[in-house]
């Protein structure tokens, strides 16, 4: 007698998703169809394990992260393909999803969390996880073996902490030379408390130009160049405007003028 099993489950199983948690997200959305168009949107409503279902528009990756790392890789010349990366708090896997996808031969994923990286991730060998760890702390030897290549690319997506906290670690986790990052700035967890908004929204605009000239030339004082900067194309969660910065260790010092790439790309948000 053919078994029965939750919805959520099934596609998981079926590799419709990437977690249980995009499948829970999908099938409330009322993404999910059985063969006859009817809409399942029940999480724990149980099908037979042969069943067949559509998902509507699947995500590319297994979070939105994903899409936010993939507007830097878009706007800034960032070769991928058959580099070590380091994922600096990498939660669901949406930036780890990204550069496997982008050709990383190895992603060391950290994250202070536990149990909330998609299931395709954590069953991934090119991963190399390390979960209930804070970055900050985390020093080579706790990381990598006596023969293992370091990472010359890193990745951050972190909240409730500034990246000033976390670049000097970062960087002493990579390799000796030509390393490149690539960071996500939240000005809400930049700036001051005091200068928050409604709803954990910053609006000011000098808030954000504060943030990132702050933000850059902290970098340069730890020895990195600045590349660029670029708008995300998704807010966070509370709708905040946020912001991938490309930062290296190699290249000519002054390529761009911050300043004014700032106000360049802060300017969508007066209009």
């Amino acid at each position: 007698m053919a078994q029965k099993i939750r919805l959520d489950l099934h596609l998981l199983n079926k590799g419709l998703v990437q977690s249980r948690q995009q499948a829970q997200r999908l099938i409330r959305a009322g993404k999910v169809r059985d063969m006859t168009g009817k809409i399942l949107d029940k999480p724990g409503q149980e099908v037979f394990g042969e069943s067949k279902l559509l998902v509507e528009n699947p995500k590319r990756f297994v979070s939105r992260g994903g899409e936010k790392l993939l507007a830097g890789l878009q706007a800034f010349p960032i070769k991928i393909d058959g580099r070590i990366c380091l994922d600096g708090g990498i939660s669901t896997g949406g930036f780890t999803d990204c550069l496997l996808q982008h050709g990383a031969s190895r992603v060391y994923g950290i994250d202070v969390g536990y149990g909330q990286i998609a299931w395709s991730l954590r069953n991934d060998s090119r991963v190399v996880l390390r979960e209930r760890t804070n970055l900050r702390n985390l020093k080579p030897e706790d990381l990598y073996g006596p023969k293992d290549r370091l990472p010359n690319l890193a990745v951050a997506d972190l909240s409730f902490i500034s990246l000033r906290l976390v670049l000097p670690a970062i960087k002493n986790l990579l390799s000796e030379k030509d390393n490149d990052a690539l960071l996500l700035v939240k000005p809400q967890f930049e700036i001051g408390r005091n200068r928050v908004g409604k709803g954990g929204v910053v609006k000011d605009i000098n808030a954000h130009i504060e943030v990132l000239s702050n933000i850059v030339d902290f970098s340069v004082a730890e020895g990195w160049i600045p590349k660029g900067i670029v708008a995300s194309p998704i807010t966070g969660p509370a709708g905040n405007h946020e912001y991938l910065l490309w930062l290296s260790s190699f290249g000519n010092k002054g390529l761009l003028n911050i300043k004014e790439l700032v106000r360049e790309t802060l300017a969508s948000l007066e209009s």
